[in-house]
C-alpha cells in the first residue's frame, strides 16, 4: 500500500467518524431546538420588561412559554432533559426575581450556573476526568472506556473540556460586572446575546477535537459479543453432554 492509497481508504471511515460525531454533539447538546428552548424564555422575559418594566407580568410570560415548550415536547412523545432543564431555570429565576423584588436578578441563577458550569469543566480535566468525557461517553456508547482504553480519545476530551471551561468564564466576566453596573434591559439583551455564539463556538471546538480522535469503543457491543459467546459455549456445553450421555 503506497502512502497516496492510505488516506484515500481512510476517508471512509474519517467521514463516518464526522457524522458519528456530529449527530452525538447534536443529540447531546439539543440541536436547534434545544437552542431555542434555551433563549427564548430569556428573550421574552427582556423584551416584555423593556416595555412595560413590569416584573410579574415580565416573569409570568417567561415561565408560561417554558411550560409550553415542555408540553408540546409531552404531545410529541420527544426527550424532556432539554425542556426541562429550560424550565428549571426559568422557575428558579422568577423565585429569585420575585423574592427580592429585583428584576436582574431574574438572570441571577443563570449567571452562577454558568460560573459553577465552568468550574466544573476545568475542575474536572485537571482531576483527569474532563466532563465532556463523562457526558458524550454514554451518547457514544463508550462510557468511561476513554480513560483508561482510548488515551487519545481522552486527550481529547480535556481539549474539548478546557475550551468550554475558558468560553464560559469568559462569558461570566462579561455578565457578571454587568449584574452590577446595568441596568435589567441592558444586562437581558447582552445576556440573550451572548446565549447562543459561545455554546456554537464550544460544541464545534468539541467537533473538531473528537473528528480527530480515534474512534469511540462500543463497549455495549462489546458486552453483548461476551454474552453471545458465553451462551454459545454454555450450549456447546450441554450439546457434549448429551452426547456423552447418549454414547
Amino acid at each position: 500500500m503506497t502512502s497516496v492509497d492510505k488516506p484515500t481508504q481512510d476517508a471512509p471511515q474519517q467521514h463516518e467518524s464526522r457524522a458519528v460525531t456530529e449527530a452525538a454533539l447534536f443529540e447531546a447538546f439539543g440541536g436547534v431546538r434545544g437552542m431555542v428552548e434555551t433563549v427564548l424564555p430569556g428573550l421574552l422575559f427582556v423584551s416584555i420588561f423593556t416595555i412595560t418594566k413590569d416584573l410579574h407580568w415580565s416573569a409570568i410570560a417567561a415561565l408560561g412559554v417554558s411550560l409550553l415548550m415542555v408540553a408540546v415536547r409531552l404531545v410529541m412523545k420527544d426527550t424532556m432533559k432539554h425542556a426541562f432543564s429550560g424550565v428549571f431555570g426559568v422557575a428558579f429565576g422568577v423565585i429569585f426575581a420575585m423574592f427580592t423584588g429585583n428584576a436582574k436578578d431574574f438572570y441571577l441563577p443563570g449567571m452562577l450556573y454558568t460560573l459553577g458550569l465552568a468550574l466544573a469543566y476545568i475542575i474536572t480535566t485537571l482531576a483527569g476526568v474532563p466532563l465532556i468525557g463523562l457526558i458524550l461517553g454514554p451518547v457514544f456508547k463508550e462510557n468511561l472506556s476513554w480513560r483508561t482504553r482510548n488515551p487519545g480519545r481522552k486527550k481529547a476530551y480535556a481539549k474539548a473540556s478546557w475550551a468550554w471551561g475558558l468560553i464560559l468564564l469568559a462569558k461570566c466576566a462579561i455578565l457578571f460586572p454587568l449584574y452590577w453596573w446595568a441596568d435589567t434591559t441592558q444586562l437581558g439583551w447582552v445576556l440573550v446575546t451572548l446565549k447562543i455564539p459561545p455554546f456554537l463556538l464550544a460544541v464545534w471546538l468539541t467537533w473538531v477535537f473528537l473528528a480527530k480522535a480515534p474512534a469511540p469503543i462500543d463497549v455495549f457491543a462489546e458486552m453483548e459479543a461476551e454474552e453471545r459467546a458465553e451462551k454459545a459455549a454454555a450450549e456447546a456445553a450441554a450439546d457434549g453432554g448429551r452426547h456423552r450421555r447418549g454414547a
